[in-house]
């Protein structure tokens, strides 16, 4: 689908969109620790159940980003916001377990919908960083405010469920101010091949390993902090609601400092530190090592994720590698859950915190590196290019104040190959000059 959302107001309506879409995996720890109690369940199978409901999340990113191009993103946002509405308040009114798997999937879907709405339109925006860190804030914003909420409701499977619902149905609203035209094959703007394959790529299984590892300690956080920590679930939703404020937090300062680090040190560094809260977590036995664990973690948790977005949105201005790489990230999160219990179950929590930090060391480097080379990157003020050397960063210091520079988020523009004849014909250098206003060539 189109990314170029140039409406008023059309900022509001996207992170009003990546708030309702994330919510659920936000919500993940207490969603299946809910659906272990409320419904009788194994903690396998509620992590089961919290991987179905992601993977259709994932599913829907990934049709969206292959044939999204001819839907309209308002007609898509409200698809979504329907089928999370009905699929997660049908899921909370109901007590057979089938049916709240099948309701479960259908909010996945919607979900997934709304997330790759958004993210397409982020990514066509001038800043897309600055847009994916507002979503950032807004989701953990909302979601540290049900922690500190849903321990007081009950202690039944529906009330995180319906939470979502209701998020969705708020969201609604806010469409109009999105794009309703249908994209037609007359004014569709030439597709051509997809860029940067390769570090697309690379950065898209990168991202599904990296969502996997935290999203595998994330789904069963609640149950150590329960059985491991001996903490009530006052206290562990109290932790949570500081972590997600401790995010807050870190999503300001990531905006604050923009691109002055580049992209590279945020990612590559931010992935190393999150592997040790990983580890400091899953061996919690306390309250000070469990808070400061999880607390650390979601603090930094969305500053590389929001680093990781805006580098997704550079490799394709029409969004479709960041739709791609935002669905590899919910495939991570949703093979998450399951992941988390199978190891727990099988070599306790110590030992799967030390797989899980292994592994986000294992992928730091090669994101780090796409960080590093990738083309495409965004112009913004104060950053430096290869290409561009002094005079390119005296232009983008001083911002887009003419239309001679590149706008904020423009791609950089490649060198034009000049053909020199070879021959009997030589080049003399004399036969090339600098061209002047009125010069045709």
């Amino acid at each position: 689908m189109s990314s170029r959302t140039r409406r008023p107001g059309a900022l509001v309506a996207l992170v009003a969109l990546f708030t309702a879409g994330y919510l659920a995996p936000y919500l993940l720890p207490t969603v299946v620790g809910r659906l272990s109690a409320g419904l009788g369940l194994t903690p396998t199978q509620a992590g089961l159940v919290g991987s179905v409901l992601l993977l259709g999340s994932s599913t829907a990113g990934f049709t969206l980003a292959a044939r999204g191009e001819r839907i309209g993103p308002r007609r898509a946002a409200r698809a979504g916001l329907l089928a999370m509405t009905v699929g997660y308040g049908s899921a909370a009114a109901t007590g057979l377990v089938p049916l709240v798997v099948a309701g479960a999937v259908l909010g996945g879907l919607g979900s997934g919908t709304a997330t790759a709405v958004a993210v397409a339109g982020i990514a066509g925006r001038r800043d897309p960083h600055r847009a994916s860190t507002l979503g950032l804030l807004s989701v953990s914003a909302a979601a540290g405010a049900l922690y500190l909420t849903l321990p007081h409701v009950g202690g039944g499977h529906a009330a995180p469920l319906l939470a979502i619902a209701c998020a969705a149905a708020l969201v609604w609203p806010v469409t109009t101010r999105l794009p309703a035209a249908r994209v037609s094959r007359e004014t569709a703007p030439v597709s051509g091949p997809l860029p940067h394959r390769r570090s697309g790529a690379v950065l898209a299984g990168g991202i599904l390993c990296w969502s996997l590892a935290q999203n595998a300690l994330w789904g069963v956080s609640g149950r150590i902090g329960l059985s491991q920590a001996g903490l009530s679930e006052v206290t562990v939703g109290a932790v949570f609601a500081a972590a997600l404020g401790a995010g807050l937090v870190g999503v300001t300062a990531a905006g604050a400092l923009g691109s002055r680090l580049g992209r590279a040190v945020p990612i590559g560094a931010g992935t190393v530190a999150i592997a040790g809260c990983v580890l400091l977590s899953s061996t919690a036995r306390d309250l000070a090592t469990f808070a400061t664990g999880e607390i650390l973690w979601n603090a930094v948790y969305p500053v590389v994720l929001s680093y990781l977005l805006g580098l997704a949105a550079s490799l394709d201005p029409r969004g479709r590698w960041a739709v791609m790489v935002g669905a590899a990230s919910s495939l991570g999160v949703a093979c998450g859950p399951a992941t988390g219990s199978l190891l727990s179950a099988d070599a306790g929590y110590p030992a799967m915190g030390l797989t899980l930090c292994a592994l986000l060391l294992l992928v730091a480097a090669p994101m780090t590196a796409v960080a590093r080379h990738a083309s495409g990157r965004p112009l913004v003020p104060g950053s430096v290019h290869r290409r561009g050397g002094a005079p390119a960063a005296v232009l983008a210091g001083r911002g887009p104040g003419t239309a001679l520079v590149p706008q904020m988020g423009a791609p950089e523009q490649e060198v034009a190959p000049v053909p020199v004849p070879v021959g009997r014909r030589r080049a003399v250098r004399s036969a090339f000059g600098l061209a002047k206003p009125g010069d045709r060539g």
